[in-house]
């Protein structure tokens, strides 16, 4: 039998959750009124009709909570709009990877760096990634840079050359790789 997570939403402290006795208080025009008991400001509100949320919980004088009155709904609106623009501006980068073995033939090799110049091109990161399997893990640093200068040397025949860049080379395991892009402003 599978037991479910007790998953407690946080509540948010507007209205009567608001625990503090007295409070610093903005009303809904922006006007700080100063230190009022919790009473005063629930009928503040309540005469208004919107709610009364805290914006701080010990940011007032003395240490006493700042709330404000505002339509909460609206507000919770707003701040999820914000973050629906924010992610829409934010860029997310792609990792395409290539991976090489040591004895690698000369029409694969160039059918895959084929795939990396598209890659490239095209304004995306490569992970170039060379795997050792069994015994070739013994010649391993030789046939590693010889396989990367060969695509290096691969790599300088485009104009756009001088702007690729090398990003994070890791040794892990059986697996040695590199990631290879262009300087986002040279993209054609």
């Amino acid at each position: 039998m599978k037991f479910k997570k007790d998953k407690r939403v946080e509540l948010p402290l507007i209205n009567e959750r608001i625990n503090a006795d007295r409070m610093q208080l903005i009303t809904h025009e922006g006007d700080n009124v100063g230190v009022v008991s919790k009473k005063d400001a629930l009928k503040l509100a309540s005469v208004v009709g919107l709610d009364l949320v805290i914006l701080s919980e010990s940011g007032g004088q003395d240490g006493v909570p700042i709330v404000k009155i505002m339509d909460y709904g609206k507000s919770l609106y707003r701040e999820k709009k914000k973050q629906a623009e924010a992610k829409k501006k934010q860029k997310t980068i792609q990792i395409k990877e290539v991976k090489f073995r040591p004895k690698i033939g000369d029409h694969d090799f160039e059918t895959k760096m084929k795939r990396m110049v598209a890659f490239l091109q095209d304004g995306k990161r490569v992970k170039c990634t060379l795997c050792f399997r069994g015994r070739e893990n013994i010649t391993r640093e030789s046939r590693g840079q010889e396989l990367f200068a060969r695509i290096d040397n691969y790599l300088v025949q485009f104009d756009w050359a001088k702007d690729i860049l090398q990003e994070g080379e890791s040794k892990l395991g059986q697996f040695w790789s590199r990631i290879y892009y262009i300087k986002p402003s040279k993209i054609k």
